[in-house]
């Protein structure tokens, strides 16, 4: 087996937000997430190019999913504009773009060649980048009986567009891991360290920066936060902080993301302090094989908030309000209080969907929290983030039995309903983003 000691491994996790869903796309509010154990892990290997060839790619590979890789090709930008990111031809293969990879390569490699004191291009190899997400990221039809399905990192029998989300936070894993692995590849310890609270900022900053442009300016952050810090309370920063930033493979470019990443203006506020579960207690998450177009629905809340501003504001401090009391009660272990902190969300969460026309809480939904918060061991249910069908949240007791008779329960009422409901195995956890140890393993093979 070959020598694997410049290979990097940096997983993040996904995450849920149990309260806040809408307001925390509002500085003046926040929201409780927490992180989830559920991780996507990224994987470097050096690629050895034959003596007297020079190249200048850089391979991107998800082997869960059938066909599924990305070359590139990078070029030096003049006037200080990084590096330029270009995806080439496959050949034989479909031509398949992945934007929020091919997004987060241009903004992580322009921000590595154009560090000062002297920036390089040469800082960047040839490398390949493995992506392995856990199972619980991903909807699946597959027998829990086959080989493939006792795997951590299932084959999917699928291209990654036809794969079925849980709504995890995937995307922003992916690109926290990945600018994790890109930083920790190709920087020294002594630029980037992830285990320091600089390394953590760098890595938070220009996560923020990447993930943003390659979902088209839309979104909170609270995401990529959790990938980072793991569970907290989250205060967004301001978007003004990444609307001046020009255009990947222009000049500028990579000075500009080097000043914004390492600016003091960032302003987000992420409180660790004030977020735990207490001991006996487990956060766990539901699929309900849907998935949720959440722009569309982000879309009617802001319609409906211009509109009826008054009454959407008292809603929105409404919903704070009850988040800072969940997350007390979390933290102390208080069962009374937790039942109902995460019922009067829920009451909430469900009237601005009612009054925005969004599916924030879908009958569906309802009617399945309902019958759940009825099971002994069941404390208090949501339907976490945005809403809608993405994987619904419960905090439960923390033994066999609970575990079991939720289990059970979902398997009659799927049978009842002629629906998909499963338990997932991903558990609510408080870290972040993390150096994984290489211990020989061929990952992609696990």
């Amino acid at each position: 087996m070959p020598e694997h000691k410049k290979s990097s491994v940096v997983s993040a996790p996904g995450k849920v937000l149990l309260a806040g869903g809408y307001i925390v796309l509002d500085r003046e509010y926040s929201g409780l997430v927490f992180g989830l154990s559920a991780r996507i892990n990224v994987v470097s290997h050096p690629i050895q190019s034959t003596k007297g060839v020079h190249l200048t790619e850089i391979v991107v590979e998800s082997p869960q999913f059938d066909d599924d890789s990305w070359v590139y090709g990078y070029t030096p930008v003049e006037g200080q504009g990084g590096v330029k990111v270009t995806q080439l031809d496959p050949g034989n293969k479909p031509f398949k773009p992945n934007h929020f990879v091919e997004t987060t390569l241009n903004y992580v490699l322009s921000y590595i060649v154009s560090l000062p004191p002297k920036p390089t291009f040469t800082a960047i190899t040839p490398a390949k980048f493995t992506i392995l997400a856990d199972n619980d990221y991903y909807s699946t039809s597959s027998s829990s009986s086959s080989p493939s399905a006792r795997h951590r990192f299932r084959h999917l029998g699928q291209t990654i567009s036809k794969a079925n989300k849980t709504g995890l936070g995937s995307s922003a894993a992916l690109v926290t891991s990945l600018t994790g692995c890109l930083l920790s590849h190709y920087l020294p310890l002594s630029v980037f360290n992830l285990s320091t609270p600089s390394g953590r900022q760098t890595l938070h900053n220009l996560s923020q920066a990447a993930h943003c442009a390659a979902q088209g300016k839309i979104g909170s952050g609270f995401d990529v936060a959790s990938a980072v810090y793991g569970s907290c309370i989250y205060r967004r920063f301001s978007p003004s902080l990444l609307s001046s930033l020009p255009t990947p493979g222009t000049k500028g470019f990579g000075k500009a993301v080097v000043e914004t990443v390492h600016s003091p203006n960032w302003d987000q506020e992420i409180n660790k302090e004030e977020t735990d579960l207490a001991g006996g207690y487990k956060i766990r998450m539901v699929d309900v094989t849907g998935g949720t177009a959440t722009v569309s629905m982000v879309k009617l809340v802001n319609a409906w908030r211009e509109k009826n501003r008054s009454e959407a504001d008292e809603l929105f401090s409404s919903v704070e309000t009850k988040m800072k009391v969940l997350a007390q009660a979390l933290k102390q272990g208080d069962e009374p209080a937790v039942k109902q902190a995460m019922g009067e969300v829920r009451k909430l969460m469900k009237t601005m969907g009612e009054q925005s026309g969004a599916e924030i809480e879908p009958d569906s939904q309802t009617k399945m929290l309902d019958e759940l918060e009825g099971l002994e061991g069941v404390v208090g249910s949501v339907v976490p983030g945005a809403g809608g069908y993405d994987a619904a949240a419960l905090v439960i007791r923390d033994d066999e039995v609970t575990v079991e008779r939720v289990k059970k329960f979902l398997e009659e009422y799927s049978r009842r309903e002629g629906v998909k409901a499963r338990l997932l195995d991903v558990l609510g956890e408080v870290e972040g983003a993390r150096l994984e140890g290489w211990d020989g393993t061929r990952w992609e093979e696990l």
